[in-house]
């Protein structure tokens, strides 16, 4: 006896939980109808499955046909609209530089890029674990640009003070297989 009581709580339970599931369709139904609904009275139409934003995208696009790119000559500050504190656009350094090859690597590939990094405040060393912590957001940052001038239009646009360690070119040696084997230059190795 006790079991199918048991069974009946637990079929209510299921009942109760479809009634919720059917009614919240019915809401969601009964919405999607009014929204047919006032679009057939004002005659706009708009897709119940797509955002009512794309509209205002293909005016856009529509209005963007015929026109040019508009330039701007004049410097252009962004620091009032990044919202980055004060602190830290006054008192930051930039350092603009290409960075040195890897003693792993024999290439000159990652020597191309300019990355542009912040000068380095106060660090202390957790005393729990030992590693070392800052109160700074910005120093741990390394942006990379392609050439120096995006940099520096970057540095300028944001209100940093900046310096730039210019590239070094290394200049080529003279090699030739030859030069293994003269007697008069210092390149000749013993086999000893």
């Amino acid at each position: 006896m006790k079991r199918r009581n048991t069974h009946r709580l637990s079929l209510d339970a299921v009942c109760c939980r479809t009634a919720q599931v059917n009614m919240a369709s019915s809401m969601s139904f009964f919405s999607l109808s009014r929204m047919i609904y006032l679009n057939s009275v004002t005659k706009i139409f708009v897709n119940p499955a797509r955002s009512i934003c794309t509209s205002g995208w293909r005016l856009a696009e529509q209005q963007g046909q015929g026109s040019q790119l508009i330039t701007v000559d004049e410097k252009l500050d962004i620091t009032t609209l990044t919202g980055v504190p004060e602190e830290h656009i006054k008192t930051r350094k930039v350092r603009i530089f290409v960075p040195a090859r890897n003693a792993m690597q024999s290439g000159v590939k990652n020597t191309q890029k300019w990355k542009m990094d912040f000068d380095t405040r106060e660090r202390w060393e957790n005393p729990l674990m030992g590693w070392a912590s800052t109160a700074d957001p910005l120093s741990n940052m390394v942006l990379t640009f392609s050439t120096k001038e995006d940099a520096i239009a970057f540095v300028e646009k944001n209100g940093w003070s900046y310096d730039i360690a210019e590239k070094r070119v290394p200049k080529p040696r003279v090699k030739s297989y030859g030069a293994n084997f003269s007697w008069d230059k210092r390149t000749r190795r013993s086999a000893k």
